[in-house]
């Protein structure tokens, strides 16, 4: 085929009809064009040459032109692409480095073999193009839903028609044993688009919690204009979900609304989600009371909250116990997704056995350090007094307060528990040494004699070993493995060492060692500082 063929407008006619099908700007098919014909023209006159093709957008003719660049003489590498300053003034005025001189070459006859290349690159470019544009549409789309017919199924994973695209609902995406065939109509969550080397991936879902909550938008005005928010879902997908609303107009009931008049929107999402029950539950600032709704249908005597472990104790009456858990422990499992706490449920008489049990060992622990008869023991635990450190080190006029004690009662107490502590400080500096441990380590400020036994015990006996410990591997914290909150115990956790406590002494150990620069942690300090009152501040807002 020849480029200077009377037919030159079939080029951009071509060209305006792939980019119709493919839904792509013309330009780009064009320049695909320009690209293979250039292509098809080095093979002609030589790969080393640097021949580039425009093709005019009103007539669809093609020139051919070669170009060559002006450089150093000692850079000259190809001579048919490049030539030096010298060279150059037989052809240009007044040559400088960097310049292109360009001439027309005669365009090109594509015999069989450069039509199909050039085929084949305008094809490449064009699919690289198509891709881009579904890329660049769907990116934005990314936690909405949308409605497609299904067009396949490959291995348990349904391929979906959206539009100008396919997108995969995967198997474990899937609600229940949902099965779907050729030409269904189905609704689903974007929940990610990404590139691959196939091109764009649409991955779809309708077990995700976010999927719940745009139904409810869709269905519920209030929640799609503002008034109504959705602060939490947790789903067990096809069987059970708890959603938590909130409504910013005092006049509107946020459970209400969504339930709809007799149901019907509470319904329509059901409908769509296979059935799965949903329990609507008034979301509360309150942690506690939040908890207490979400655990619905249930009844809750009493919640304890532990804010430094994110577990919460609830107490319930004995017959409520069945129904707080739920079946296969759905109903508490649920509630902890929903609040993000480890909720550990007691009935009221497990609760009574266990205050009993610490009541008694606290009793038994100052009869046996402080000499002291049960009563007397009963006594300071009843007061609320824990460990000797706290009647140790307490004020005076706390003690003060318990019938029968006086000051000179109070004083003794105090004597012998801190001369119990000191006793026990130094047997275990006696172990710790025995163990190894470098008097480096022992007189650390801010380390007990016990924690650094304890860091021993763990192979930590230099200030250097302590100061390529990690924050949780001394506190402790929580992994989530398998979706499940599991607990790392700390080194130094049985001694009540914050993550915060903990951070700050490794910290002042590699400073110490000369591993960190004092000014550095300042500064750190000082952006963290900075975050926190930023991220307070949205908090507020």
């Amino acid at each position: 085929m020849a480029i200077t063929s009377a037919n030159q407008l079939e080029l951009l006619q071509t060209a305006e009809a792939v980019a119709r099908e493919k839904m792509i700007d013309p330009a780009l098919v064009v320049e695909a064009m320009e690209d293979s014909l250039a292509r098809a023209a080095k093979s002609r006159y030589g790969a080393e040459m640097d021949i580039r093709v425009r093709i005019d957008r009103k007539t669809g003719r093609a020139t051919f032109t070669r170009v060559r660049t002006v450089v150093e003489p000692e850079e000259l590498e190809n001579y048919q692409a490049e030539m030096t300053v010298d060279e150059a003034k037989q052809y240009m005025d007044d040559p400088k480095v960097g310049d292109v001189y360009e001439e027309e070459v005669p365009p090109v006859e594509l015999g069989r073999i450069a039509a199909q290349s050039a085929k084949q690159v305008i094809l490449q470019r064009v699919r690289e193009a198509e891709r881009e544009r579904q890329y660049e549409e769907f990116k934005d789309r990314i936690g909405t839903i949308i409605n497609g017919i299904v067009k396949r199924e490959e291995y348990g994973n349904i391929i979906v028609d959206v539009g100008r695209g396919e997108a995969i609902l995967r198997r474990n995406e899937k609600i229940g044993r949902e099965s779907y065939r050729n030409g269904d109509r189905i609704r689903c969550y974007i929940k990610d688009v990404r590139r691959e080397t196939r091109g764009p991936q649409i991955f779809l879902s309708r077990t995700a919690p976010e999927f719940m909550a745009e139904l409810f938008k869709m269905e519920v005005p209030e929640i799609y204009d503002g008034i109504i928010e959705i602060k939490a879902v947790a789903r067990d997908p096809g069987s059970r979900a708890k959603i938590a609303v909130i409504s910013y107009d005092s006049s509107i009931d946020p459970v209400g609304a969504c339930v709809g008049m007799r149901g019907s929107r509470v319904q329509a999402v059901v409908n769509e989600l296979q059935g799965e029950k949903i329990d609507i539950i008034p979301w509360n600032e309150d942690q506690a009371t939040f908890l207490v709704n979400a655990l619905q249908p249930a009844e809750v005597a009493k919640v304890v909250i532990d804010e430094d472990a994110q577990r919460i104790e609830v107490v319930v009456p004995d017959e409520q116990l069945s129904l707080a858990i739920g079946r296969r422990g759905q109903n508490v499992r649920l509630a902890s997704q929903l609040t993000g706490l480890d909720i550990d449920i007691l009935t009221e008489e497990e609760e009574s056995r266990r205050r009993q049990k610490e009541f008694e060992e606290r009793t038994q622990l100052f009869m046996d350090t402080l000499d002291l008869d049960e009563f007397f023991a009963q006594l300071l635990v009843s007061e609320g007094f824990t460990n000797l450190e706290e009647v140790a080190y307490v004020d005076l006029d706390e003690l003060l307060v318990i019938d029968g004690v006086d000051e000179e009662t109070a004083e003794e107490l105090q004597t012998r528990a801190r001369e119990y502590l000191e006793e026990q400080a130094r047997q275990a500096l006696e172990r710790a040494k025995a163990l190894g441990v470098e008097q480096s380590l022992i007189d650390f400020e801010g380390l007990t004699p016990q924690m650094v036994e304890a860091l021993a015990k763990d192979g930590v006996k230099t200030l250097e070993d302590f100061a390529t410990c990690a924050d949780w591997e001394l506190a402790g914290g929580w992994t989530t493995v398998d979706g499940q909150r599991v607990k790392d115990e700390g080194l130094l956790e049985p001694f009540d060492v914050s993550l915060e406590e903990a951070q700050n002494m490794v910290m002042t150990a590699r400073v110490m060692l000369g591993w960190v620069d004092p000014e550095d942690v300042v500064a750190s300090g000082a952006e963290e500082g900075d975050e926190g009152d930023e991220a307070a501040e949205e908090e507020t807002v």
